[in-house]
């Protein structure tokens, strides 16, 4: 299973210069977790680490100057961090399985002289086999969408930091003299995103898997309000972004996946009472019905009339029993309209997915219901507060040693959060 070690993301509003997890040249950092839930106060900075992974998954879905006009972002101005001239940067370390060398991706993203964004940046580096220490070699540079990419699994030569771009001939005697298998890139937009285009070529295995993580990612949208709608009657595998085909992934799990739809009904039994089973019906113009019987009801209760609580929960049980989950779930605040009881057996939902050895998904969450936080270690629990400068800081509860011998004394890490005994101090 891919898993993210470490981000770095600079000047994405309030996220001026945030670094968390473990980075190429960070290696005395621990990895993010499976589950990484990052809790912080009303203004802190959650959403705006939430919107990160959606902006970068949508610059490369529909490229940089769509992705910063989406979800009402507003524009790229609007996305900088205030006061800031640089540009928006990623950098992301992550593996594509557990005994692979580590891959970092970087992307830089800056506006034109007409104030349009575009790619400014772009880099996937990775050590080669045996090396330790020292800066990863790329195997692919792009700058102001011209440079290079290696061919094939082979690690390319190292690109210094801040190296001037060298013209297309002399990369082409440069490479020509070390017998490098590479391509001389030069893309036409360059408001996509380079791995967007060679992760589709055949010849660029490692670009090509890079890009499928991202486009797996999974970032949830989902509102209540999208699962009650009537969508067509049909059997679809996935659940969508906002929900709005609930019912049509209940058609197919019901088809496809009986045991697995069986132990969904199970878990909601056990944290909704009255909930016997959950089943969809046709209307007469090939709408599709999901329909909840209740204990004690001969009518079947449809999720129009349904609790908003229960919706979500079904959903996230029904996301997690997907046979081909996603490499990645990124859900916010989650503890939004249920049940304070329901939270802590929820996040421990969330942790035995990410956590399974088969069929499993690295989850992360933004929260701040300290219920949700009681069924959590330090080391899956980052703390977003604002510095003195109005940007966004995290840190790892795990690295207060004196929270850490709280929990360990039995303590609940939430009621630790409430008592402001993980707040700055």
């Amino acid at each position: 299973m891919p898993n993210i070690e470490g981000l770095r993301i600079r000047n994405y509003r309030a996220l001026r210069h945030l670094e968390f997890g473990k980075l190429w040249n960070l290696q005395n950092k621990a990895p993010l977790s499976p589950m990484t839930v990052v809790l912080g106060k009303n203004g802190a900075g959650k959403s705006s680490l939430f919107d990160a992974f959606g902006f970068l998954s949508d610059c490369l879905k529909h490229g940089v100057e769509e992705a910063c006009d989406m979800r009402g972002r507003g524009g790229f101005e609007r996305i900088r961090s205030r006061g800031q001239t640089g540009a928006v940067e990623f950098e992301v370390y992550y593996k594509q399985e557990g005994n692979t060398r580590p891959i970092t991706y970087e992307v830089a993203i800056d506006a034109d002289e007409d104030g349009r964004p575009y790619v400014a940046r772009e880099r996937l580096r990775q050590r080669r086999k045996g090396q330790k220490t020292g800066r990863p070699f790329s195997f692919l540079w792009l700058q102001n969408g011209r440079g290079a990419a290696w061919i094939g699994e082979s690690v390319g030569q190292q690109m210094e930091d801040g190296a001037k771009q060298p013209s297309f001939e002399e990369l082409r005697r440069s490479l020509a003299s070390e017998g490098a298998e590479t391509e001389i890139i030069e893309l036409e937009d360059m408001r996509r995103l380079g791995i967007a285009t060679l992760g589709s070529l055949k010849q660029h295995p490692r670009i090509a898997a890079f890009r499928r993580f991202i486009e797996g990612w999974y970032l949830s949208y989902f509102t209540p309000d999208a699962a009650r709608s009537l969508p067509l009657a049909g059997p679809q595998k996935q659940l969508n972004v906002h929900g709005d085909n609930l019912g049509n992934v209940v058609q197919y799990m019901e088809r496809e996946h009986k045991e697995r739809f069986q132990r969904i009904l199970d878990r909601i039994a056990e944290k909704i009472p009255g909930i016997e089973r959950i089943d969809t019906e046709k209307s007469n113009d090939k709408r599709l019905l999901l329909r909840f019987h209740s204990k004690g009801f001969h009518e079947p209760f449809y999720a129009q009339e349904m609790s908003d609580g229960t919706l979500k929960v079904f959903a996230y049980l029904l996301l997690l029993e997907d046979p081909t989950p996603p490499p990645f779930i990124c859900i916010e605040e989650p503890e939004n309209g249920l049940y304070h009881k329901l939270l802590e057996s929820l996040a421990m939902e969330f942790r035995a997915h990410a956590k399974g050895l088969k069929n499993s998904s690295q989850v992360f969450i933004t929260t701040h219901q300290p219920y949700f936080v009681d069924a959590l270690a330090p080391e899956e629990v980052w703390v977003l507060e604002k510095g003195d400068d109005g940007f966004s800081v995290i840190r790892r509860a795990s690295e207060d040693p004196v929270v850490s011998a709280m929990v360990e004394q039995g303590l609940p890490l939430g009621g630790l959060w409430y008592s402001d005994y993980l707040d700055k101090r």
